[in-house]
């Protein structure tokens, strides 16, 4: 008699690189209510299912899987058979739309216990009196907040009346920004990115947590010594076509190149090959991200043979382009900073794909100092400009500097790239030669600007953030300010929304800050609610909750003595 035998798995050719995000969605109900009043409820699942699946995107261009089920969840048995459905299109984020009272403990729980404890969990309804899927919501999340499990309810606004009740739009965009910080949460799960050397220059505040990143928030850290880099370089290990390619791509487009210093043309050809020696190897590697040392082994130290800088490789992988077309950001940080390149890659995947903007914090220009500086120089100030009413930060760094940002969002990359120039690299800086990338980013970008950073005592990652939008400054102004720094690098004028420029130069949590545009404040923390990271905005003139911007605050949080509290009890579990 032949015995049982295990299942091999055969080999299989589907995508690697393919995100394993689906997000469920689903409606607890009462074995009471009347065909009509079920009916409804379905539609609703069904028309909000409809909504995320054409709102929510990943930066990689791939499309979240949305599934729901019409069955309605009234008792353990429907939640069971629910959860298999689930289960068998991979669920990993659910989402619940009750339109009627429900019991939680026979529907919602019993369909969240066959589940992880971190999966996202959003409980989205209208404020509708006929059967109040709001008292539904309300008896749930209490529930929840009792347990200990993170859940995020979004009372909105949907006709009390009709089968397919109109569902307001701020209803409809609270759950899609909720969705946003899921996919996020969920998608990074597992993914890597990958440090070319070691900590850059002995930046404590840029070290590679590995094990807090992998604990927090399940992304690995690749380390790769620079050797490899330099190896393939000697060994002209990359497409010479393509090389070709790309600079004559950049020849023909960038507002201007210098190659007048020694070698200038093939140390140029040198780093321009780095895009693709490294490009290749995230590809490998099936990575998300990724940083790259430069200093001070590679490009600046005397005792070994110095290297061209890879600045516009950097910059490229932080740009929604290349010589190719059109193409994902890869988020990627200079100095091998990796809580840096983390930074970036959270609001890139928060926003479905935005351009991050890498930065030195450098000097802070209080705004008494600016005024009297454009004075001096014969230019007349008016007093209302943002910049002379409350300053900025020279926001630059010879590195990743995302291309878009030298031009307004949406602008071609056409007009991008004949505001950006590659002069030679500062020789006192670097050596080893090769160009920097430089422009000057428009005023007008709004974003959030912030930096991850890392507490050996409580365990946990924090998020020091304030919304900041850049401005233009009068000519003269922009130059001096420019060249007070290095005028051969990127600048971006940053001016934060509610931090004050001595509050701002204070409680930098490091020398890099990083800006996305089109991130809200509501995405970001309802994805730090999810990741545990503890939100730092302690500016004084910003409220504790601004309605419409911020996310309301999870009820768990209320009850547990307040989210930094809470967030350091959910650590020690």
């Amino acid at each position: 008699m032949e015995t049982n035998k295990a299942k091999r798995i055969t080999n299989s050719n589907s995508d690697i690189r393919s995100i394993d995000v689906t997000i469920g969605v689903c409606a607890a109900g009462d074995p009471r209510i009347d065909e009509e009043a079920r009916q409804r409820t379905v539609n609703i699942v069904e028309m909000i299912a409809n909504h995320l699946q054409q709102s929510v995107k990943m930066p990689n261009g791939q499309i979240p899987k949305v599934v729901w089920s019409p069955v309605l969840i009234d008792g353990e048995p429907e939640a069971d058979l629910v959860a298999k459905q689930f289960k068998s299109e991979g669920v990993n984020i659910i989402v619940c739309t009750p339109d009627t009272w429900a019991f939680p403990q026979l529907s919602l729980m019993s369909l969240m216990a066959h589940f992880p404890k971190d999966t996202p969990l959003n409980i989205t309804c209208g404020n509708s009196a006929p059967k109040p899927g709001v008292v539904f919501a309300h008896a749930v999340n209490g529930a929840f907040a009792q347990q200990g499990r993170i859940s995020h309810i979004n009372v909105g606004t949907w006709d009390d009346t009709g089968m397919k009740p109109n569902i307001s739009p701020e209803t409809l965009q609270s759950v899609t920004d909720w969705t946003y910080a899921a996919v996020t949460y969920v998608g990074l799960k597992g993914r890597r990115v990958v440090c070319f050397g070691h900590d850059s220059m002995g930046m404590e505040t840029a070290l590679s947590h590995i094990n807090a990143t992998r604990e927090t928030f399940g992304v690995e850290i690749s380390r790769l010594d620079m050797k490899l880099l330099s190896d393939k370089l000697q060994k002209k290990d990359y497409d010479k076509e393509e090389l070709k390619a790309l600079r004559n791509w950049l020849d023909s487009n960038l507002k201007s190149i210098d190659t007048s210093q020694t070698d200038g043309s093939e140390r140029l050809n040198q780093s321009l090959s780095m895009y693709l020696i490294i490009r290749d190897l995230l590809k490998e590697l099936n990575a998300v991200g990724g940083a790259f040392m430069n200093q001070l082994e590679w490009g600046s130290d005397h005792r070994g043979i110095t290297l061209p800088i890879c600045d516009m490789a950097e910059s490229l992988f932080n740009s929604t382009f290349d010589h190719d077309g059109e193409k994902p950001v890869i988020p990627f940080g200079t100095e091998a900073d990796m809580q840096g390149t983390l930074t970036m890659l959270f609001k890139t995947w928060l926003t479905g794909g935005n351009p991050p903007l890498f930065m030195d914090f450098r000097k802070v220009w209080e705004p008494a100092e600016l005024v009297a500086k454009a004075k001096s120089l014969g230019i007349n100030v008016k007093g209302d400009e943002l910049w002379a009413m409350k300053g900025i930060v020279d926001g630059d760094n010879s590195g990743s500097a995302s291309l878009n940002w030298a031009a307004m969002p949406g602008q071609s990359v056409k007009e991008i790239l004949n505001k950006v120039s590659m002069p030679g690299a500062d020789p006192g800086y670097f050596p080893g030669g090769g160009n920097s990338v430089e422009f000057v980013s428009p005023g007008g970008i709004e974003g959030i600007a912030s930096r991850l950073t890392y507490s050996h005592l409580n365990g946990m990652f924090s998020l020091v953030w304030d919304e900041a939008q850049t401005v233009d400054l009068p000519e003269k102004l922009a130059g001096f300010v420019a060249n007070s720094s290095n005028v051969t690098w990127p600048h971006s004028w940053i001016v934060p929304k509610y931090a004050s420029m001595l509050e701002y130069k204070q409680y930098a949590p490091a020398n890099h800050f990083h800006m996305t545009w089109g991130l809200k404040p509501a995405v970001l923390q309802y994805w730090m609610d999810l990741a545990n990271v503890v939100s730092v905005a302690p500016w004084q003139k910003r409220p504790a909750f601004i309605e419409g911007v911020d996310r309301p605050e999870p009820l768990m949080y209320l009850i547990n003595g307040g989210e930094y509290e809470t967030k350091k009890l959910r650590a020690k579990k």
